[in-house]
């Protein structure tokens, strides 16, 4: 028997038609999770709609409400006093204590006002001056960029920017950073750990104050003026912005504000996350929708980042929070009870009102379950970003170099890991990230060279069989998850040239030591350390993206996978890439197909000697198709050395 059938939406969603399927059981599964997927969906967008509504009929919009930073906290009235407005739906009393009064803790009282709301007017000194001074001078004088094709991030934290074993500085990143990251060819930065967090070791995601920059690396000016340059030089810069939890601080952070258990988060148990020992958010409040939207808001329109990478999305979407779950793909999995609504509504309402005050603002989920839909637009009854981070390649690159001799990497499960993502749904590729250089676990390079990085990088000295093949691997994993793995690139600042340690925060546990808490930029200006040439190469790869842009083209073509030879070929916006992961084994004349028929040249090679290679290739070589089809309409021969 066959069964068709169609599926209509309104106008906001997908229009499903023309399902031609065979009823067996399996069928009849795949169906029924197709409509509770469909309905789930919808339910979701429908209640993204109704709280929309809500938004105009009660505040006059979501522009006006996401403008409540400018009503709330303190602000300076035309006369120069100054407003305060607070929600603490549980407390008794309010105070404003500070350098003013004296620290007199109730000399300046707040007056309870309805809906939880408290307020306090502070006149003007004698001289008609505000009563607490303001030091903020710095105007934005360069255009935000346009979000660029092919987008290619360099995260970044501020503090560890540096080679001096200190906190860094916003000032020392504008001068000394951004230009290399110019020179590198990334148009993004990811800036992580801006948020205020009383905890340095926390890498900035532990938050006690969500509106403010961390004063720990200058001035909020200074931090202006970073993005400012960025934006001179094209470059756009994202928050790493955390609205998945807060910190359970409650003398400087958001934790029992007035009092009580909840406020702004569940009460306990749900909202306490048990693994982080963090708060967690109630999105179903009117005044907590209010705060974390205003919130997003202020730092677009007071320090002009271009978007957000939203952290610990998979938290926020379940009610288990991702913890102990494993996640095969079965949509019963990410559609049912386990799955918290009201946060999904929250970044739906997020995506969707950043996106239409902010047509070019990037939105980036880190989520490992593989939610569907994550990054379809609002209107289709998606979630509304514009890409996920592809966590699982990662995981793999440092599986197959912890557990599998090179002659036993499995080419077809390599493949399969960088290009298994949604259809229609942007991925953000990297071999490594802050989380894979972080204390405990180790980075590509040192999984590759270990110790020897400390000992045989020079370029005076004849290279060693493991730094020999940690240079060469290092080159070929980056560019193979930059061509195949999605459709942006990212890399955590330093690992670029193959930073030689970990990162590890200055705590108890190390003696409060800032050795491991910093990026040794200073190995790539030593002309004689091969740091220089995993840079060069890094740099040249971004730069040829750049000319051929295949992370804004379609899903590359994989014409071969071959186990034995350790061989992958593809094809992605007129480039073909061509892999040779054989530990021992070279091929002269190696047939390879390709999709358009011509000449071909060598654009990017891997073993160029100024990359650390051997330079065992021609680039005055023109290499002509064969109308011999091979996995293809034609093919070429070429050399390929291991």
């Amino acid at each position: 028997m066959l069964v068709t059938f169609q599926a209509f939406l309104d106008p906001f969603v997908i229009w499903w038609h023309n399902f031609l399927i065979a009823a067996d059981n399996s069928i009849m599964e795949l169906i029924a999770d197709f409509f509770f997927f469909f309905f789930f969906l919808r339910l979701s967008k429908t209640s993204t709609v109704n709280q929309l509504f809500l938004l105009e009929e009660a505040e006059g919009g979501f522009d006006q409400f996401t403008r409540s930073y400018r009503t709330f906290g303190v602000q300076r009235q035309p006369d120069n006093s100054l407003f305060f407005q607070e929600w603490a739906p549980a407390a008794e009393a309010l105070f404003l204590t500070g350098d003013f009064n004296g620290w007199d803790k109730f000399a300046h009282p707040y007056t309870k006002k309805d809906y939880g709301k408290w307020e306090l007017t502070l006149p003007p000194k004698h001289d008609r001056s505000p009563a607490v001074d303001h030091n903020s001078k710095l105007k934005h004088v360069h255009p935000r960029p346009k979000k660029p094709k092919s987008l290619r991030i360099y995260e970044s934290h501020v503090g560890i920017a540096s080679p001096e074993g200190k906190i860094a500085s916003y000032t020392n990143f504008t001068t000394n950073v951004l230009p290399r990251i110019k020179d590198l060819g990334y148009n993004c930065i990811q800036l992580m750990a801006i948020m205020e967090h009383a905890y340095y070791a926390s890498f900035g995601y532990q938050i006690t104050s969500f509106f403010a920059a961390s004063s720990r690396y200058g001035t909020p000016d200074e931090l202006k003026q970073l993005i400012d340059v960025a934006h001179s030089m094209g470059i756009m810069v994202l928050l790493d912005v955390v609205h998945s939890h807060a910190s359970k601080n409650t003398e400087d952070g958001l934790n029992q504000f007035d009092g009580s258990d909840s406020c702004f988060f569940h009460a306990p148990p749900r909202g306490e996350h048990s693994l982080w020992g963090s708060r967690l958010f109630n999105y179903s409040s009117w005044e907590v929708l209010r705060f974390l939207l205003s919130n997003l808001r202020w730092w677009m329109e007071e320090y002009r980042f271009d978007g957000f990478r939203f952290d610990g999305v998979t938290s926020m979407l379940y009610h288990h929070h991702g913890i102990g779950s494993g996640f095969s793909g079965d949509y019963s999995e990410y559609f049912g009870l386990q799955v918290d609504e009201e946060s999904l509504v929250y970044l739906m309402l997020a995506n969707h009102i950043l996106h239409t005050l902010y047509p070019d603002c990037i939105t980036i989920a880190e989520d490992v379950s593989g939610m569907p839909a994550l990054c379809r637009g609002v209107a289709e009854g998606g979630l509304g970003f514009d890409y996920r981070l592809a966590m699982a390649i990662p995981d793999k690159w440092i599986q197959i170099l912890k557990e599998f001799k090179d002659e036993d990497w499995n080419i077809g499960n390599i493949i399969h890991t960088l290009t298994n993502r949604r259809y229609g749904e942007n991925c953000i590729a990297y071999a490594e990230s802050h989380d894979q250089a972080l204390v405990g676990d180790k980075t590509l390079a040192f999984w590759l060279m270990d110790k020897e990085m400390y000992t045989n990088m020079s370029s005076l000295i004849p290279m060693t069989p493991i730094i020999d093949r940690g240079i060469q691997l290092h080159k070929m994993i980056r560019l193979l998850t930059h061509g195949l793995g999605g459709e942006g690139y990212l890399n955590f600042m330093g690992n670029e040239f193959g930073h030689p340690e970990w990162l590890d925060f200055p705590r108890e546990g190390n003696n409060q030591s800032y050795h491991y808490a910093r990026r040794q930029f200073n190995l790539v200006d030593m002309d004689h350390l091969r740091y220089c040439q995993l840079y060069a190469f890094d740099r040249d790869m971004n730069r040829t993206e750049d000319k051929y842009g295949w992370l804004a083209a379609p899903p590359a073509y994989v014409s071969a996978k071959h186990e034995e030879d350790k061989v992958i070929v593809f094809d992605r916006a007129n480039v073909l890439f061509i892999f040779n992961f054989h530990p021992t084994k070279s091929f002269q004349d190696y047939r390879v197909a390709v999709e358009a028929a011509g000449k071909y040249r060598i654009k990017l090679d891997s073993d160029e000697a100024q990359y650390g290679g051997h330079g065992r290739l021609e680039h005055n070589t023109e290499f002509f198709t064969e109308p011999q089809p091979f996995h293809g309409p034609c093919a070429l021969l070429i050399g390929l050395w291991s």
